[in-house]
């Protein structure tokens, strides 16, 4: 989607016209979590501003694809794609690394999964924050929780307020970009709830680490996302090779 140019002021007001509509940058992965955090940031009366990265992932034609879809269904400001290969050509994940093989899912386990990628929320963090300096936005909104942040060191409450505070000294002194990530604290399930209520077109979304079409169903992620509709008493609407009944939390 090509960025709006000559927008007039009227465009940007609120319906009550007193003042223009703030606008977030959300990084828009294509995934669950990501598609929740954009309606989030729309229910709170933002303008948004979608951020989707290639970074050599083994499902990325699928995420972007789901991305795209999920930038046309919530008419977005703009939709800005970035292709960028040095996180694959760091290495150290199976996300990234053909060789190495994705692992099936360990609910129980705390130990950092081979699907980390490393500091990968921070490289993705700074590009989003460059795309709303420079487009005047308040806020980056990221679909982080706290299943993630077991396993995944980037997505701490530390690691976000440690990050807003790097904003804050690094960007123009007019410059006030928030971090906002709505779920760090909420398990799968929450954000599945709270997706089902904002009427998430959750069919547009992807989560599977291993295959494009259908979803493993066994991989760390779609283990995670299976429960979360179990626990909502809802049947996933995407397709799976496999469909586990995963215990209900």
């Amino acid at each position: 989607m090509a960025p709006k140019t000559d927008i007039d002021a009227t465009d940007e007001l609120t319906s009550e016209g007193d003042r223009p509509r703030d606008r977030a940058v959300v990084l828009l992965s294509g995934g669950m979590d990501s598609a929740t955090a954009a309606y989030e940031a729309r229910e709170r009366g933002y303008d948004i501003y979608a951020l989707h990265t290639s970074y050599g992932q083994r499902t990325e034609s699928r995420e972007l694809e789901c991305a795209r879809q999920l930038a046309s269904e919530l008419a977005v400001e703009d939709f800005l794609r970035i292709e960028t290969g040095h996180l694959a050509a760091i290495g150290a994940s199976s996300l990234t690394d053909e060789e190495m093989a994705v692992e099936d899912a360990d609910m129980e386990s705390e130990e950092i999964p081979d699907t980390y990628v490393p500091f990968r929320n921070a490289n993705l963090l700074s590009m989003a924050v460059s795309y709303a300096e420079a487009n005047d936005c308040e806020a980056v909104f990221i679909g982080a929780h706290s299943e993630d942040f077991s396993g995944y060191p980037d997505c701490r409450p530390a690691f976000f307020d440690a990050f807003e505070r790097v904003v804050e000294v690094g960007t123009k002194p007019e410059t006030e970009i928030s971090i906002e990530a709505p779920f760090v604290e909420w398990s799968k399930t929450d954000i599945a709830e709270r997706g089902l209520e904002l009427e998430v077109p959750y069919e547009h979304t992807w989560s599977c680490y291993r295959e494009d079409e259908p979803a493993c169903g066994t991989c760390d992620s779609c283990a995670f996302r299976l429960q979360a509709f179990r626990n909502n008493g809802v049947r996933d609407p995407i397709a799976y090779a496999t469909r586990p009944s995963y215990p209900q939390s």
